[in-house]
């Protein structure tokens, strides 16, 4: 009987020993995640189950240090030189062998690390490693949520590929996928969109931005391509996000029931977990360039990452909850979910009043959100007075006649009666509103005040009798008095920002409108992966028409805020 020897490893001989080594003396700083995986993978060298060798690992190291070349400024063309910790993970992944079968260990890793971290590029080269030095005949697969995130990967494998073997003479790319001449392997993007996704035969893949995805369709239609290969890689690279529940939710759950030892079967076994998190939301506000907490999320801060870039980002972070929440999800892997709310009560629950008769003669902007007929519709308008910067914000609500004894809206905190007895809102007979009368509402501040609205936001949705009546009145969309905002993250994110930056100056002043505070606490953020924001409802039967309808109109401030002023000072 042949009994392998048994190679003694140490931080002098293995990289990943060395990683471990050198975190335990806290010259690199990591996260409690990595560090107790870490600690997992010193065990597993005691393990007879496994044996360590660094022959296919070393290959592919010295293959990317020694032929790929980077792809992105400022680094554009020079040799790609790992960092230790890219060199302790490709290690990791392809040095522990099974005893009984010589085949690898780990057939999937999930690499959870902040953006601009290199992880499309040491990814990348990894791929054009195997390229090269892997299997003959291998398919090797870029995937992601749609065809342009596959193409970031992808094209950045090519632009490599293209570096060390420019005159295409062992390589080449066509419409369809790149493939090396002498091997046959090739390199193909496979999407969520793609048809046909069943019957590939998969030996590598890279599956980047998971954060984005809902439903584990393209995972599992990797996995099971893969089933026939006896040592199959499959690449999880993707930062935090924040979709809740979603794909990388439950491939999470997984890599931390591995690292905490829950799930010790098979599956746990052949999952290497490789997580760059911090270990509160508290080391990001007290995390310096001394203290280095922040290294944890970001383990090329000061080598590819800057530090001025992300001490600008928390300086951002600290004064816009958008912000905020996109920082925290993307530069230091803490999950944000959809349930986060817009406003402190301390960022709106501030003295400030005034009297509509001091804008007497005034040029105002206006915003209506008019939601279903049978709901609650709002308008405002918003006055400024010269030399000024506050907002003043004059508001008016309108619901039907069963609003006034509906349970749901009652239970979440409406006061309908007592605000309609304080003349805060209007009530339409019957079982919906009315829409004429919020252009009404628009032409009696005209009459009772001669307060004149210049321009009008609105949303396309149920606005057809308003319209309508507000043309009678004069005003019309046909001279851009009356303009169409969409309510989207795309139009609206900035001036929800600029909202929330005014309310924590106190420089908006909405007369303490009780119906306002109500839906201002009820409004909740959604933040997008490009960093977008939209209000959206904290619960279902909680009211946000207020806080929607002022960010249309801080919208409509900041598209006309040039000339606005310019009426205003010429009052």
């Amino acid at each position: 009987m042949l009994i392998k020897e048994r190679k003694i490893w140490t931080p002098d001989n293995s990289f990943l020993l060395e990683y471990h080594a050198r975190a335990e003396c806290g010259e690199i700083i990591i996260g409690q995640e990595l560090w107790q995986e870490l600690e997992n993978l010193r065990e597993a060298f005691r393990n007879d189950r496994y044996f360590y060798d660094t022959a296919d690992a070393l290959l592919r190291i010295d293959f990317m240090e020694k032929c790929v070349r980077l792809t992105k400024s400022p680094f554009y063309n020079k040799p790609m030189i790992l960092m230790l910790w890219q060199k302790a993970w490709i290690e990791a992944f392809y040095s522990f062998k099974m005893s009984e079968t010589d085949f690898d260990r780990f057939k999937k890793t999930i690499l959870l690390i902040t953006r601009k971290n290199t992880k499309s590029e040491t990814s990348s080269g990894l791929a054009n490693a195997e390229f090269i030095v892997g299997n003959e005949g291998a398919d090797i697969c870029c995937s992601s949520n749609d065809d342009a995130q596959c193409g970031l990967v992808y094209d950045a494998i090519d632009t490599m590929r293209r570096l060390y073997d420019p005159n295409d003479l062992d390589t080449k790319r066509n419409q369809r996928f790149i493939i090396n001449k002498a091997t046959n392997t090739k390199i193909f993007k496979m999407s969520d969109r793609t048809r046909n996704k069943e019957g590939r035969n998969i030996d590598f893949a890279i599956i980047d931005e998971t954060h984005e995805m809902k439903e584990n369709i393209i995972g599992k239609s990797i996995e099971q391509s893969q089933s026939l290969k006896n040592n199959p890689k499959f690449i999880n690279i993707t930062t935090e996000g924040f979709v809740v529940d979603g794909y990388l939710d439950a491939e999470l759950r997984k890599a931390r029931a591995v690292i905490s030892g829950e799930d010790d079967g098979i599956s746990g076994e052949r999952l290497l977990p490789w997580l760059y998190t911090q270990d509160s939301e508290l080391e990001v506000w007290q995390g310096n360039r001394e203290n280095r907490l922040w290294l944890k999320s970001n383990p090329t801060l000061g080598i590819v990452k800057k530090w001025e870039y992300l001490e600008e980002q928390v300086d951002i972070a600290r004064k816009s909850k958008a912000d905020r929440i996109f920082v925290l999800a993307k530069d230091f892997n803490i999950k944000q979910n959809g349930g986060k709310s817009w406003l402190n009560s301390e960022d709106y629950n501030y003295k400030a009043v005034f009297n509509l008769e001091d804008f007497r003669g005034c040029v105002c902007l206006g915003a209506v959100d008019m939601s279903e007929t049978t709901d609650l519709t709002c308008a405002k308008i918003l006055l400024m007075k010269s030399g000024d910067n506050t907002k003043y914000i004059h508001t008016k609500y309108f619901i039907p006649e069963r609003k006034l004894t509906e349970s749901d809206d009652r239970n979440a905190g409406a006061k309908y009666a007592e605000w309609v007895k304080s003349g805060y809102i209007t009530v339409s007979e019957g079982n919906d509103i009315d829409l004429a009368q919020v252009a009404d509402w628009f032409y009696s501040l005209y009459h009772d005040y001669d307060i004149k609205l210049w321009k009008c936001g609105y949303d396309q949705r149920f606005c057809k009798d308003w319209l309508n009546q507000m043309e009678f009145y004069g005003w019309q969309k046909a001279n851009d008095d009356l303009i169409m905002i969409l309510q989207n993250r795309q139009t609206l994110s900035n001036a929800m920002k600029l909202c929330e930056a005014d309310f924590a100056h106190q420089l908006i002043n909405y007369n303490q409108n009780p119906v306002d505070m109500w839906c201002l606490k009820n409004a909740g953020i959604e933040v997008d992966s490009f960093g977008q924001c939209m209000a959206v409802k904290m619960e279902s039967r909680k009211r946000i028409d207020g806080a929607v309808t002022l960010i249309i109109l801080y919208e409509m401030y900041r598209r006309y805020r040039t000339e606005f002023r310019q009426i205003t000072e010429r009052r």
